[in-house]
């Protein structure tokens, strides 16, 4: 792969890439169609990254069909398909890691210690391999997509970093390789999180600017759906991911909500009137 786009990059073209921990849907293909239209090649990877679990989650259980997902990813246009073997990226005593000091301090980062030093560690070496131009990330995971561009920046990485939009459901549930667990019941109390940030971002631009009466709202709506239980529920900055202790400008509101034994992330902008993007 390094090899290959070596050639690429000395033959003066470009590559769009996106990274991916496999089970594809809609929303990972929007990604790769967007990368696509940035670039003369698109690499999309497929790689269930060990160091980004903690002890008691659920990388056994993560889902896999890289059959499927080899067809799915040529049907989105992806020029090349990197699968490698964790073999070969941690080989036999492996030991470095790629840390960051304030930003996995918030929102996910505090239920899941480590998660984020996985993330860093393994995009970092991909980027190595891949040699991207550019790299695109779903808006989904907005705290990744923000340690990421960090790292990007604080590195000196030649690669740019692209936000997708979230793709969602007809009923705005968030698009996620996660969703395969839902029971049928727990899938329907799984809307509340996009019901609570669409109430949210109507609040604010209704004028209210008070972040506790929102997280107060959300609290009790997701309590009173059967088998939640909230991790977080975060209105921050987009860029430091610090709580705002009032909502004057586009802020982020942040959620992790488990739903029966499945944890579910989602995200919305808040825009106080008059700061709406044009």
């Amino acid at each position: 792969m390094q090899h290959r786009a070596e050639r690429i990059r000395k033959s003066g073209q470009t590559i769009a890439f996106v990274p991916t921990m496999g089970y594809l849907h809609k929303g990972h293909l929007s990604l790769m169609v967007h990368a696509s239209n940035l670039a003369d090649h698109l690499v999309a990877s497929i790689f269930v990254n060990p160091t980004q679990f903690g002890p008691n989650e659920d990388l056994s259980k993560y889902p896999r069909d890289p059959e499927r997902d080899a067809a799915l990813a040529a049907e989105a246009g992806v020029d090349i398909l990197f699968t490698p073997h964790e073999k070969d990226l941690y080989p036999a005593g492996f030991e470095t890691f790629v840390t960051q000091e304030a930003l996995p301090d918030h929102l996910c980062g505090l239920s899941r210690p480590g998660h984020f030093r996985g993330v860093l560690t393994i995009v970092t070496k991909l980027f190595h391999i891949v040699k991207p131009h550019f790299a695109v990330f779903g808006e989904k995971d907005f705290q990744q997509l923000a340690v990421i561009r960090k790292m990007t920046a604080d590195l000196n990485f030649d690669t740019e970093i692209i936000g997708a939009p979230t793709i969602r459901e007809s009923d705005g549930l968030a698009m996620s390789s996660r969703n395969k667990f839902l029971s049928e019941s727990h899938r329907k109390s799984a809307l509340v999180l996009y019901r609570c940030l669409t109430e949210a971002r109507r609040m604010v631009a209704e004028g209210e600017t008070d972040p506790q009466k929102i997280i107060k709202m959300s609290e009790a709506e997701i309590n009173a759906e059967a088998d939640t239980a909230i991790d977080y529920i975060a209105i921050c900055h987009p860029d430091t991911l610090d709580d705002v202790r009032v909502i004057g400008q586009p802020a982020v509101m942040a959620l992790a909500v488990k739903v029966g034994s499945t944890r579910l992330i989602d995200n919305r902008m808040l825009f106080p009137p008059g700061s709406e993007p044009g």
